[in-house]
């Protein structure tokens, strides 16, 4: 029986966490996929997925938000095969920022102006779709560090937009 990996937290910080993986095993390790999760706004989970060679690693992800629940999950990637997933669960440290205030403008019937307020120097994300569980489940999105967006959008629908 293949074990999970341990996930370690080495360190956080307001825009980062390290954590180290390793195996209680003598089974070859050749690499870990790990993902890391989170929620915006109770309505859209994030995720990063990290692909990494070797046995033993100890890893820095960086860019993420303050006082923010993440959700590190990894498996091995072994000679005998995958093992089972392991969980960790870590909150940044410091003050969350602020929501954005959002203003959305329809330009024609194609376009809408999303416009926001917030912090210079973060990138943003824009979430659209045509139904709450759309903007949960799969909407459109694009990133910007700027503080408005044009975004296209198929004409004769309504939307939902988030940022």
């Amino acid at each position: 029986v293949i074990p999970p990996p341990v996930i370690h937290i080495e360190s956080y910080s307001e825009d980062s966490v390290s954590f180290s993986l390793k195996m209680t095993t003598n089974i070859k390790v050749s690499g870990y996929v790990v993902n890391i999760y989170w929620t915006f706004d109770s309505h859209r989970q994030e995720k990063r997925t990290l692909v990494i060679e070797g046995e033993k690693s100890i890893q820095k992800v960086a860019n993420l938000t303050a006082h923010t629940p993440y959700e590190i999950s990894a498996w091995a990637k072994t000679e005998l095969g995958d093992s089972p997933l392991s969980f960790v669960h870590v909150v940044t440290s410091g003050t969350r920022p602020v929501s954005p205030s959002l203003k959305a403008k329809a330009i024609n019937q194609t376009a809408v102006e999303c416009s926001w307020t917030g912090p210079r120097n973060v990138v943003y994300g824009i979430f659209y779709a045509t139904s709450f569980l759309e903007l949960y489940r799969s909407p459109h999105n694009s990133t910007t560090s700027a503080h408005n967006m044009t975004v296209l959008v198929q004409r004769d629908e309504q939307y939902l937009f988030l940022v």
